[in-house]
């Protein structure tokens, strides 16, 4: 009998895996049969995990025993062309949804800056850092926080231009609207503009645009008053804690993506695993 691995935050767990492991496309297998033997596809993965958990750089992963810095990051594009993180998330959402259900209710979107040194696709000056490169993430959450779709852009691209890009990335099939069920959707005042307005109303939102201020002095007067828009910056705050997205290393926006595509796919699996 073998090893249980348990989740610990840095290891692929078993229960983990059996998520992970079905979405991997099929080994390639050398045509002459003469090629060394293939990193095992969970050493790889487990090597992925520690990179986005630390922020640590490829080639420091020899020194950890785990996998190769050359094996994980061929393994990491494979997959990444492969569409493996981005599935895992949207399968992640689907469980969550049988689970607990996605809140459509009231929705909340935002963006969050961080630095891009690098510079590469899809970054730009950050204008709130001497115009250093950075790049923007473009989160929409559920009622709960669980990040629904993403998109991503140069640090100097206003929050209101990637509306329509963001609301057109949900990973997930959405219920469509109705009068007495609607789907609304929270903003800031970053967002205040008729053009944002248009396309919420043309993909089928609510709009609510207010400020934190506005949102604060609602929850002191009113007995009960919930907030709604603050959950998409706890969700970047989840974000966060996974150190490669700190700071932006990938040049290219797919990479960077899919880095992220991994991240938002385990909130939402330990969320599941929570209520499991």
């Amino acid at each position: 009998m073998g090893l249980v691995t348990k989740d610990d935050g840095w290891r692929i767990s078993d229960e983990l895996w059996e998520k992970i492991e079905p979405l991997l496309p099929q080994r390639p297998s050398h045509p002459l049969g003469c090629h060394r033997s293939r990193v095992p596809d969970r050493a790889a993965m487990n090597a992925i995990l520690l990179v986005l958990r630390t922020g640590m750089q490829w080639n420091a992963l020899s020194a950890t025993g785990i996998c190769s810095s050359s094996s994980a990051h061929r393994r990491f594009l494979e997959w990444t062309e492969a569409g493996v993180f981005r599935e895992f998330w949207r399968q992640s959402l689907l469980d969550y949804q049988v689970l607990k259900g996605i809140d459509w209710d009231w929705l909340a979107m935002d963006g969050a800056m961080t630095k891009a040194p690098l510079g590469g696709e899809k970054t730009g000056p950050n204008p709130t850092d001497r115009g250093k490169e950075g790049t923007k993430r473009s989160t929409l959450t559920d009622a709960a926080g669980m990040p629904i779709a993403m998109e991503v852009a140069g640090a100097n691209r206003h929050d209101m231009k990637l509306t329509r890009a963001t609301l057109s990335a949900i990973v997930i099939p959405r219920p469509i609207p109705i009068y007495d069920e609607p789907q609304r959707l929270c903003l800031d005042k970053g967002f205040d503009y008729d053009e944002v307005r248009d396309i919420v109303l043309e993909f089928g939102f609510t709009a609510h645009i207010r400020t934190r201020g506005e949102e604060a002095k609602a929850m002191k007067k009113q007995a009960g008053f919930k907030a709604r828009r603050w959950v998409v910056e706890r969700t970047h705050s989840w974000l966060n804690r996974f150190r490669r997205l700190l700071v932006r290393w990938e040049k290219r926006a797919d990479t960077y993506l899919a880095m992220l595509h991994l991240a938002c796919g385990l909130v939402v699996w330990r969320s599941n695993s929570l209520m499991g």
